[in-house]
């Protein structure tokens, strides 16, 4: 028996207004996508979509890359339909000729009705509009992306088809050592290296920024008060921003020469304090490296 919750997207439109886009957005959102499916097979797919409880969001992309085949959309659809096995969306993406033109110029790429290369550009575009009409007038959504960039066309998809009406943010702190090499997805890296360091008290050289010990080493040292206050005041005012551009998730790493001691207790306090108005997890990289077993 079908299940009811199962949607079906249909994306489709001119080429070139950003249809691999979206397939990645809504990938973001939970969808499975599959790009480029010959509508005489959307039948077929659908059916073992239908018979499975892996997936209940699924899109499509159909665009003229198969324009031998693409007249038989409408139809395909219409049967889908027909038959009672699923009600489908279809999203069409739009974008004005000139910004089309543009867009293939820069790529360097031609629109799939010019791949022959003896018609003008804006020819092969006018004419793929023009195949596309029907469908365009059966869809449920058009977007014109001529004036969106690639952060607002997600959030208008998040807006039309997502549960979620808004991604949630969070914050990850890392502490690392630099011997050991930064870490390549942080979007913000501080470096600790000039606070006093444990290390060379002997005593504390064998426990990390986890031990209360050396956390209050570090953070009592009126260097580290001045140094850390600053960093706190520079994140609290930069955060609000990164939500407002649409980032999903900071990554703030702390970097001492090991990442034993400074850069985990700024990191453990960096964490509490963020944490009392966002959601934050803390990974400490280095700190398996030093506990002993």
């Amino acid at each position: 028996m079908a299940d009811e919750k199962k949607q079906l997207l249909i994306v489709t439109g001119m080429s070139g207004a950003g249809k691999t886009v979206v397939a990645h957005d809504l990938e973001d959102m939970g969808y499975f996508v599959v790009d480029n499916l010959p509508p005489t097979l959307l039948g077929s797919f659908w059916d073992l979509i239908n018979n499975s409880n892996d997936f209940h969001k699924v899109a499509v992309v159909i665009d003229l890359r198969v324009k031998s085949f693409y007249t038989d959309l409408l139809d395909e659809v219409n049967s889908l339909e027909d038959n009672g096995n699923v009600q489908a969306t279809i999203l069409f993406l739009d974008a004005s000729d000139d910004v089309l033109v543009a867009r293939y110029k820069e790529t360097r790429r031609l629109p799939p009705l010019a791949n022959d290369g003896k018609g003008r550009l804006l020819d092969g575009i006018q004419e793929e509009r023009h195949i596309l009409t029907p469908i365009k007038n059966r869809s449920n959504y058009i977007i014109n992306t001529s004036n969106l960039s690639t952060k607002k066309l997600k959030q208008k998809l998040i807006n039309t088809f997502s549960d979620r009406k808004r991604q949630p943010f969070s914050i990850e702190v890392m502490s690392f050592g630099f011997k050991y090499g930064m870490p390549i997805d942080a979007d913000i890296v501080m470096d600790v290296r000039f606070l006093p360091n444990p290390f060379y008290i002997p005593e504390l050289r064998p426990f990390t920024g986890l031990d209360k010990r050396v956390f209050d080493y570090v953070m009592n040292k009126k260097e580290t008060q001045v140094f850390y206050h600053k960093l706190l005041d520079l994140l609290e005012t930069a955060i609000p921003g990164y939500i407002k551009e649409g980032k999903e998730k900071l990554t703030i790493a702390i970097g001492c020469t090991g990442g034993q001691h400074r850069s985990v207790s700024i990191a453990q306090q960096l964490a509490r304090d963020l944490a009392k108005k966002y959601p934050v997890d803390i990974t400490h990289r280095e700190v398996s490296r030093y506990i002993r077993k």
